[in-house]
C-alpha cells in the first residue's frame, strides 16, 4: 500500500506544476459584482463598498485601479462552470469524507467534474491537498482569464493615429506650432479655473467615427470609442499613456458613472419639494403669498437676493454681506461661504425679511436648484414657508423673478461690485420698483396691488 506522501505526489503529478499566484483576494467574486452594480446605480465608492460587504478603503482602491470602469472579468459566468456555492458544498462533503460519486450525486455534476475539481483547485500552500471553496474559486478565476493585448498595443499605426488626434499639437494657420501653457500631470483633474493642456483634444467617439472616413477599406484601422476609453482609464490595458487623460474634453482622471453625474450636487432635493408639487393656486396667481426667489451676482462673487410675489409683483431685496476675512484668508473646508451668499447666510436673510409679512402672505417660495438653498428644510420650519424647486435649466418656471432681475440690472449692472450697496440702498431700489405701474396689473403699481389685497383681507376679518 502506498504511503500518504506518495498518493499526494501522484495527484500533484497528474495536475501538473502549479505555482501559487499569491494571496487570495479579500473579497469574493459576488462581492465585486455587487460593488460595481452599486457604482452603476450612482453610489459613491464607500457606499458601494458597504453594500458589497467589504471595507471602504478596498472599494476606493477598486474604483481607482479600474479607472472608474467595471473590469471585464466581472461578466456573469455561464452555468456550465462550477459556482462558489457549489464549491462550498463540495468542500463541506469532502471534509466529511464523502467519495467523489457521492459528492457528484449531491451537487448534480458528473464524477469526472468533481474529481478534476478536487485535483486541480486544491490548496497549494500546504503539504496536504486540502480543498477550500474560496481558494478553489480563486484558482478557477485565475485559470479562466484569457489576457490578450489590446488592438492599440499591437497596431502601432493605429496607436499613432489615435494619439495624434487625442494629444496632437495645435498650430496657427501658417503651420507654426502653439505650445500653450506648460502643465505637469498630477494624476488627477487640474481643477476649476486652472490652465489645461492645449491639444487637438478629439473625443474618442470623434476619433472612432472619423476613422471610417479616413480609412474606409482598411480593417486594421478599426477601433471603437470604448476601446480608447479603456486604453486610457484601465491600468495596463492599452498602449496609451495615462497622462493623455488630460487631453480629453472633460479632463477627468477617473471615469464617472452616468447615474452618479445625474445625482451629484443635488442631495438636498427630493420629489416632494419639486415644482410639480406646488399648489395649483400658485400657478394661476389667484392668491397672493406665493414668492419666487433668486440671486443676482456681481464682481468678486458679490450678490443680492431677490424675492418677488407672483400675484402682485411686489419685490423685496436681500442684503447679503461678505463675511470677515473675505479676500484675506482661505476659506476653511466645510466652513461658511465668505462671499456672504452661502446656504446659511441666504437662509438667515430670507427669514429676517419674510418674517415681517403676515402669515397669509407666506405660503410658498420657488427657487432654482442652487446650493444656496440647501437649508430649505430649516427655512420652512423657521418661517412656515414651503419651498419648491424648479426643474433643471428651466428659468421660465420662475418667469416673474427673471423679469424682475432684468429690471434690477438697471441699478445693479453686471460686472459691478454689489457689496458696496447698503441695506438702505436696496430698500430704495425695491421701493422704486414697487411704485412703478405695471401693464399686467392694469397700470397699478405692485405696492398698490398689495395694499388692496391687505385692505380686502382686513375687511373680511373685521366685523
Amino acid at each position: 500500500m502506498s504511503s500518504k506522501h506518495q498518493r499526494q505526489m501522484k495527484v500533484r503529478a497528474q495536475r501538473g506544476l502549479m505555482h501559487s499566484p499569491g494571496r487570495p483576494p479579500v473579497a469574493q467574486r459576488h462581492q465585486r459584482v455587487q460593488f460595481w452594480l452599486s457604482i452603476a446605480q450612482g453610489l459613491s465608492s464607500s457606499s458601494a463598498a458597504d453594500k458589497a460587504g467589504v471595507p471602504q478603503p478596498i472599494g476606493t482602491r477598486w474604483f481607482r485601479n479600474a479607472g472608474g470602469m467595471p473590469p471585464l472579468e466581472l461578466a456573469p459566468l455561464s452555468g456550465r462552470f462550477l459556482s462558489l456555492l457549489e464549491r462550498e458544498e463540495i468542500a463541506f462533503l469532502h471534509a466529511q469524507k464523502h467519495g467523489v460519486r457521492a459528492i457528484s450525486r449531491a451537487v448534480g455534476r458528473s464524477p469526472s467534474t468533481i474529481s478534476r475539481e478536487l485535483r486541480r483547485n486544491a490548496s497549494t500552500r500546504t503539504s496536504e491537498l486540502t480543498y477550500r471553496a474560496s481558494t478553489a474559486q480563486w484558482h478557477a478565476e485565475n485559470r479562466a482569464k484569457r489576457p490578450k493585448f489590446s488592438k492599440l498595443a499591437e497596431n502601432k499605426r493605429l496607436q499613432d493615429y489615435v494619439q495624434e488626434r487625442l494629444a496632437g499639437h495645435i498650430s496657427r494657420p501658417d503651420g507654426a506650432v502653439v505650445e500653450g501653457p506648460h502643465i505637469n500631470w498630477i494624476g488627477r483633474r487640474q481643477g476649476r479655473r486652472q490652465d489645461r493642456r492645449w491639444a487637438s483634444a478629439w473625443s474618442p467617439e470623434q476619433i472612432a467615427n472619423r476613422r471610417k472616413i479616413d480609412f474606409p477599406h482598411d480593417g486594421t484601422m478599426r477601433i471603437s470609442h470604448e476601446a480608447i476609453y479603456q486604453a486610457l482609464y484601465v491600468q495596463g490595458r492599452g498602449a496609451l499613456k495615462r497622462e493623455l487623460i488630460a487631453c480629453l474634453p472633460t479632463g477627468r482622471a477617473l471615469r464617472v458613472p452616468r447615474a452618479r453625474r445625474q445625482a451629484s450636487g443635488k442631495h438636498f432635493l427630493t420629489p416632494e419639494v419639486m415644482i410639480s408639487k406646488r399648489p395649483a393656486e400658485a400657478n394661476d396667481r389667484a392668491v397672493p403669498g406665493h414668492w419666487e426667489g433668486d440671486l443676482i451676482l456681481g464682481l468678486g462673487s458679490s450678490a443680492i437676493g431677490t424675492l418677488v410675489e407672483r400675484s402682485t409683483r411686489f419685490t423685496m431685496l436681500l442684503h447679503l454681506l461678505r463675511l470677515p476675512g473675505h479676500g484675506e484668508e482661505k476659506r476653511s473646508k466645510n466652513g461658511p461661504a465668505l462671499t456672504g451668499h452661502g446656504a446659511e447666510a441666504v437662509r438667515d436673510a430670507i427669514t429676517s425679511t419674510i418674517a415681517l409679512l403676515p402669515e397669509h402672505l407666506r405660503r410658498s417660495l420657488t427657487w432654482d436648484q442652487g446650493a444656496e438653498m440647501s437649508q430649505h428644510a430649516k427655512l420652512s420650519i423657521d418661517t412656515g414657508v414651503k419651498v419648491y424647486f424648479c426643474d433643471p435649466q428651466s428659468p421660465w418656471q420662475r418667469g416673474t423673478n427673471e423679469n424682475t432681475n432684468g429690471l434690477l440690472r438697471q441699478y445693479f449692472p453686471k460686472g459691478t461690485d454689489l457689496s458696496r450697496h447698503s441695506k438702505e440702498d436696496l430698500e430704495a431700489v425695491a421701493l422704486a420698483l414697487n411704485r412703478r405701474p405695471r401693464k399686467t396689473l392694469g397700470w397699478r403699481s405692485p405696492a398698490e396691488a398689495l395694499d388692496e389685497h391687505l385692505l380686502s383681507t382686513m375687511k373680511q376679518v373685521l366685523p
